[in-house]
């Protein structure tokens, strides 16, 4: 894997919502967008709510827009502000901490 701007191994955020089709696509794409104009280079998955459990291990963090569970000491944002603009830079602020923790 390649090093970020952290100089850091490059992030992976597992991004989950219902059915891993449109949402999730919009939320990874804005999530690479806005963590890019920061200098931050991620990698992203999308996945089924219902497929973490077994899609988690190798993440640094999942981003749902639904309750998921399963994902043992990964941390997990809860958050439809990628979709509505509401609340980004606070959920953008705390992806930004938990990458660096």
């Amino acid at each position: 894997m390649g090093q970020n701007s952290m100089g850091q191994d490059r992030k992976r955020i597992l991004v989950a919502c219902g059915t891993a089709i449109a949402t999730s696509t919009v939320v990874a794409r804005k999530i690479e967008e806005e963590l890019g104009k920061r200098g931050i280079e991620i990698e992203t998955t999308q996945c089924k709510a219902a497929e973490v459990p077994s899609r988690v291990q190798g993440h640094d963090l999942v981003v749902t827009t639904t309750f998921v569970s399963g994902t043992g000491d990964v941390p997990v944002i809860h958050s439809v502000s990628f979709l509505t603009g509401q609340g980004l830079e606070r959920d953008i602020d705390k992806i930004v901490q938990y990458l660096k923790g």
